[in-house]
């Protein structure tokens, strides 16, 4: 960016509100004077830096009737939109909203409200079966919620596009319980001077309803599962579980109680006896919906063994999948983290010396006093990854070769995330001063840079 030329005249005297004029100098490629919201200036720098019209953005495309109802099956959300309307269209306030529910990829799926507001939104192409991508209508409260995975709530010039600058929209994330991923997104839009600020705890709300529907109805399945298991385990003549296709447990036999058992990413495959990370060797068989898992080795600690000579993989080139893959003498697995584990294991990873539990914090919440947490979710990691991370400092094992993968562009790594260590990564990477360990970068070359991440001082601990 360029330092702009009135550097001594305010946003009153050039007569633009401050907001306006902050979004005009940074699609301008200006320096602001007045910086916008940290969630907001990082969608604003990736647009820019993908050179999308601030104008007009592209014309966003629309799906035909056929596909928006095989999407609306598709992404499970159908069921939970009773709960939706009776939350968010209460016909007795009769607000100036539209209640519109997206897939994970940021379609339109539903798209409902006062009839006038939604003849104003067609002119904008917010209508079922709109694509509202980040890439193609720029920052706004359904394609960067669905980008991130976090709740956002855009008020007029906060969008990138100009031609949404008069409305506001608040948006929140539908988590699939199964899967802890983005199933679609919730959100609310309306007239920029007529959105009360609490909107975006109602959406939030919201879809956590729509949540424990989704829960519930997994549950069902569970249960299901179970009625068909019994009588198999009965039978089993060692320990055994049934897990569905996703892991989580529906019975058990012969084996302490397990919430949910980490299977392999890419599926089984054809062989019959597989490792998994907290049982050792298992023979694996087709049940119903699910898996019968009838553990052979009795090695609840087998993961330790993977620490000499592991080949540890950080896959962060999804936005919201981050996951870590291991490879190792005694056998391969793979896991999809958490957002806060996919931050601490690359913290980690950018600082293979070893980080402290309060510079892990500051990196982590920019408070280095919140070890507490930060010890608690480390205790958690290691229950999987056992050997594979040591502490005083943490760490990874010496013998562990680490591996990230990271999209092309920065601003995407880790999109969800706000925290200090990783907001000053992704400027690094950006600038060409820092390279990730073994990295791989999807859609480009590898880069060329140095390995350490600088980060600020911390005193001494003793962990």
């Amino acid at each position: 960016m360029r330092e702009t030329a009135h550097l001594g005249r305010t946003d009153s005297a050039l007569g633009r509100p401050p907001a306006e004029s902050t979004h005009e100098q940074v699609v301008t490629g200006e320096i602001p004077r007045q910086a916008p919201r940290p969630e907001i200036g990082d969608s604003w720098e990736r647009l820019r830096r993908l050179g999308l019209d601030p104008e007009r953005g592209r014309d966003p495309e629309h799906l035909s009737t056929a596909e928006i109802e095989h999407r609306r099956r598709a992404s499970g959300l159908d069921a939970v939109m009773p709960t939706l309307r009776g939350t968010l269209l209460d016909p007795v306030t009769d607000l100036p909203l539209i209640l519109a529910v997206a897939d994970s990829s940021g379609t339109l799926l539903w798209h409902e409200g006062p009839r006038q507001l939604r003849r104003s939104a067609d002119l904008i192409g917010f209508m079922t079966g709109g694509r509202w991508g980040e890439e193609s209508v720029g920052t706004n409260g359904i394609g960067t919620v669905a980008r991130t995975g976090r709740p956002l709530r855009v008020h007029s010039t906060e969008h990138y596009v100009r031609n949404q600058h008069a409305w506001t929209c608040v948006g929140a994330p539908v988590r699939d319980p199964r899967t802890g991923r983005v199933a679609g997104v919730v959100d609310l839009s309306g007239p920029a001077r007529g959105v009360h600020p609490q909107l975006l705890a109602l959406a939030v709300t919201a879809a956590r309803l729509a949540e424990t529907e989704l829960r519930a109805a997994q549950l069902e399945s569970l249960h299901r599962l179970r009625t068909v298991a019994e009588p198999v385990l009965a039978q089993a003549s060692g320990p055994a579980l049934v897990v569905d296709r996703d892991g989580w447990t529906a019975a058990t036999a012969g084996l302490a109680p397990v919430n949910r058992l980490r299977l392999p990413t890419d599926g089984w495959g054809s062989a019959p006896v597989h490792w998994l990370p907290s049982l050792g060797d298992c023979a694996v068989e087709p049940l119903a919906d699910g898996w019968l898992v009838r553990p052979l080795t009795g090695s609840p600690q087998a993961v330790s063994e993977q620490s000499a000579g592991a080949r540890l993989v950080l896959d962060l080139s999804s936005g919201d999948r981050p996951e870590v893959s291991v490879r190792g003498g005694a056998g391969s697995w793979s896991h999809q983290l958490s957002p806060r584990h996919a931050e601490l294991l690359l913290l980690l990873a950018t600082h293979q010396a070893g980080r402290t539990a309060a510079q892990l914090a500051e990196g982590l919440f920019g408070d280095p006093t919140r070890t507490v947490t930060v010890r608690a979710e480390l205790s958690r990691l290691r229950r999987y990854l056992g050997g594979l991370l040591e502490h005083r400092p943490y760490r990874f094992a010496e013998s562990v070769q680490v591996e990230v993968v990271r999209p092309q562009d920065p601003y995407q790594l880790l999109a969800a995330s706000s925290a200090p260590g990783i907001r000053r990564l992704r400027a690094l990477l950006d600038s060409g001063t820092a390279l990730l360990p073994g990295c791989r970068t999807v859609g480009a070359l590898a880069d060329t840079l140095p390995t350490q991440i600088p980060s600020p001082r911390q005193p001494d601990e003793t962990d």
